[in-house]
């Protein structure tokens, strides 16, 4: 079942975009992506390794909240492996499944004993970044003048109800098996996110973290030689970011570049200028999470890393 699910996720990718194909023309698109400027690209990737600290802290921060530590080299480490994880793998999330495991077993092998609170602070570690995304998404919307034809309506329609679908099927799923896991992630919502000395840090680095986001694209943008001015391009990227994260695809390969040409045409901006850019911010995410390869092989703490890990709480 689990080898059908990643075919599934592989063929979702390569479909919307082998559909993608007919109604943009590709090799106009993959000529542009081979020419991106190489000082735009490079000025995306280290603005990338900010962004990856500011991750990695904001982890550290929420884990400190349940009353677990993890030190911010540690948290540095697993959070480059957990994005090239996600990148090369179906799903986007099998990387944040591994530094919650990962976390874990640390934990464990210090006779810390807390594993449950290490996956929970991974999600909402993550949480406290989507729901920022998400207002920012529903932010933008209002600033667009979108004009939408009967096809483009169908295809929201249908990207809205998959995800209202997974996220359904995830909260069943939880619910059958893990009765009070649910109550206990609203718990620690409660006291990492929401308690009233951490909601402001959590809102502060979120909304810093996914600024981030928005400038590589605006940068990628740039460096596939699309000029659309700033205040025109900056609503679009939010929506089509969110696209991402539905787990159904490969890192968003697909559903990112079919959402990006939607909203492109629907503002009356050229479709394959959408497509281009958002293929051209997978590339540069792939290319920014490469270090997590080093991380793989070289990541794996010691006992000094432990140590400071439980004195860390």
């Amino acid at each position: 079942m689990k080898i059908v699910t990643v075919f599934l996720r592989f063929g979702v990718s390569a479909g919307v975009l082998i559909a993608l194909a007919f109604v943009v023309d590709l090799d106009d698109i993959l000529s542009r992506l081979l020419a991106m400027q190489f000082d735009w690209v490079l000025m995306a990737v280290l603005i990338s390794v900010l962004q990856v600290i500011g991750s990695a802290w904001r982890w550290r921060y929420t884990a400190s909240q349940l009353g677990i530590g993890l030190s911010l080299r540690q948290a540095v480490q697993e959070y480059y492996l957990a994005t090239f994880l996600n990148q090369m793998l179906p799903g986007g999330v099998m990387g944040d499944v591994s530094r919650a495991w990962r976390h874990s077993r640390i934990l464990l092998s210090s006779g810390y004993g807390k594993p449950g609170k290490a996956v929970r602070a991974v999600i909402l570690e993550r949480l406290s970044g989507q729901m920022v995304m998400c207002v920012t998404a529903v932010i933008s919307f209002m600033f667009l003048s979108i004009n939408f034809d009967l096809i483009s309506l169908f295809w929201i329609f249908g990207i809205v109800a998959l995800a209202v679908f997974a996220i359904g099927l995830f909260v069943a799923w939880i619910g059958r098996r893990h009765e009070s896991f649910a109550g206990l992630v609203l718990r620690d919502m409660g006291t990492a996110l929401f308690a009233r000395r951490a909601f402001p840090v959590q809102l502060l680095s979120s909304s810093l973290i996914v600024s981030s986001y928005l400038i590589i694209y605006l940068i990628v943008a740039r460096a596939v030689g699309v000029s659309t001015p700033i205040l025109e391009l900056a609503p679009l990227i939010a929506p089509v970011l969110i696209a991402m994260l539905l787990p159904i695809t490969v890192a968003g390969w697909g559903l990112r570049e079919a959402a990006a040409g939607l909203l492109w045409g629907a503002v009356g901006l050229t479709v394959s200028d959408g497509v281009l850019v958002s293929m051209g911010y997978g590339v540069v995410v792939l290319l920014s999470s490469l270090p997590g390869i080093v991380f793989l092989f070289f990541g794996n703490p010691n006992q000094r890393e432990r140590h400071h890990l439980i004195q860390n709480v």
